[in-house]
């Protein structure tokens, strides 16, 4: 190790509160006062001209948030010498009107007050307010967050959940952030809103047995869903953009509507349908399903939870003046 390395070394080892972040809810105040006014009216136009960017923004987060922490490590665009986490085969189905808004909070901030705002604090203050505005509840989140310096495809694979993988998989990935069994469940509610590609389900919807394909039925789902299931995703082979609510009967507003579906068969995915099954998980998912307040409580306080966790600072990160790009990119 270099000497400059040694010092280092030395400094955070002397002084660990360095590598805390300063984290508050009026972090801005004075350095761009009108940072959470500009956020929620560009957050308020963009949700009322594409009604699906609430349920894409959060998704966004959370693939940000699971790898690595909250530090816009997802929002790096690709070069010809590196591939970037959002280009890696999970995250191809984030939807563009996310990043799109993450860009235009971006350029709007940029010009109230240069260089000041973090696209990471970007990120986590528009999914906070995204929620609320879907009928969700208030998160009380803290700003105070610094973009990553880093942003690598291989360090995606097996920490995002996918919907074939085992209950086992899926706790154990969510403890490796410092999540808890119940704070899992919660965090899963977030698919009340929003939508999975037929590709995603398609193996659980569709027999392999030709023969037999018109009348299977995936076990724990309510046949007469799978059956619409496989007239909506028919021609998914060919169309890969053919896909369905996650949640059938109130795809639009954040409640507790998906625990009830998974109580009666009508979970989409795999996974989300095993959580009501499995004996470490059904007693929340159970819970939340009879009570809408008890899960707003625990969503909220989950998100606060995991919105804080691994976040940079100072030290290993900065504020981009592009949310796409590093500082120091010359193309």
């Amino acid at each position: 190790m270099n000497s400059c390395g040694l010092r280092c070394l030395f400094i955070l080892l002397s002084f660990p509160y360095l590598l805390q972040a300063d984290l508050s809810s009026d972090y801005y105040s004075k350095t761009c006062p009108d940072f959470d006014q500009t956020l929620v009216q560009v957050v308020t136009d963009k949700q009322i001209a594409a009604p699906t960017t609430a349920a894409g923004t959060l998704r966004l987060f959370f693939h940000d948030c699971m790898v690595d922490g909250c530090d816009a490590s997802i929002l790096v665009a690709s070069t010809s010498g590196k591939t970037s986490e959002r280009d890696a085969d999970i995250n191809h189905s984030l939807p563009g009107d996310a990043f799109d808004l993450i860009t235009r909070i971006k350029t709007a901030l940029e010009l109230k007050c240069p260089n000041v705002v973090s696209c990471s604090d970007i990120l986590v203050g528009a999914t906070r307010s995204l929620v609320k505005m879907v009928g969700g509840p208030r998160i009380n989140v803290k700003y105070g967050r610094k973009d990553s310096l880093d942003s690598d495809m291989n360090r995606v694979e097996g920490k995002l959940a996918r919907p074939n993988m085992t209950m086992d998989h899926i706790i154990s990935i969510f403890g490796s952030a410092g999540l808890t069994v119940q704070e899992m469940v919660a965090l899963v509610g977030s698919h009340t809103i929003g939508f999975s590609h037929c590709k995603e389900f398609a193996s659980r919807i569709f027999n392999s047995n030709a023969e037999h394909s018109a009348d299977f039925c995936p076990e724990g789902m309510n046949s007469k869903y799978a059956a619409e299931l496989r007239k909506l995703c028919s021609n998914y082979t060919k169309d890969a953009e053919m896909s369905a609510f996650n949640d059938v009967f109130t795809p639009g507003k954040f409640d507790n509507m998906y625990y009830k579906n998974l109580q009666h068969g009508y979970g989409l995915l795999e996974s989300d349908q095993a959580i009501a099954f499995d004996n470490r998980t059904r007693p929340f998912v159970d819970l939340y399903a009879a009570n809408e307040t008890a899960f707003f409580d625990a969503f909220a306080k989950a998100m606060e939870k995991f919105s804080e966790q691994r976040v940079k600072t100072e030290l290993n990160g900065d504020v981009r003046r592009r949310c796409d790009q590093y500082n120091d990119y010359r193309g």
